[in-house]
């Protein structure tokens, strides 16, 4: 009867260990993405094709910032950042049309991103962004 007690906790400790290490292992190793930084945008829409420069600070899973470009000129931005999932806008105008201008998108790591852009359901495009080195 012992030797099945000790057997069976054996077993129970086996099975459990497995499961515990990884989840313990990737709570110490995961390491949350940071985008502070300057970066360079690559837009494509109807209306042609830009290169914005986007600069981001981050605290937690809130961003904000500054978005630069030609077309566009200066805004002001906030959005989020949560589990490598993107968000921002800001209301811009062009040819005296208004609309909110609405990224969302991936965090493909500490230097890419990707996504879909949305002129307030006017018109849609898509992004990338690379970190700029400093």
């Amino acid at each position: 009867m012992r030797s099945t007690r000790t057997l069976l906790l054996a077993l129970v400790c086996a099975l459990s260990l497995p499961a515990a290490r990884p989840a313990a292992l990737r709570a110490q190793g995961e390491k949350k993405l940071d985008i502070t930084g300057k970066w360079s945008f690559t837009v494509e829409s109807p209306a042609g094709t830009g290169t914005p420069t986007v600069t981001f600070t981050q605290k937690g899973d809130t961003i904000s910032g500054r978005y630069s470009s030609q077309a566009l000129g200066e805004h002001d931005f906030t959005g989020t950042l949560k589990a490598g999932k993107i968000e921002f806008g800001f209301p811009a105008e062009s040819g005296g049309q208004q609309f909110i201008m609405s990224f969302s998108g991936t965090v493909d790591g500490p230097d890419s991103m990707k996504g879909a852009l949305d002129f307030s359901g006017l018109a849609t495009g898509a992004f990338a962004g690379k970190r700029q080195k400093p």
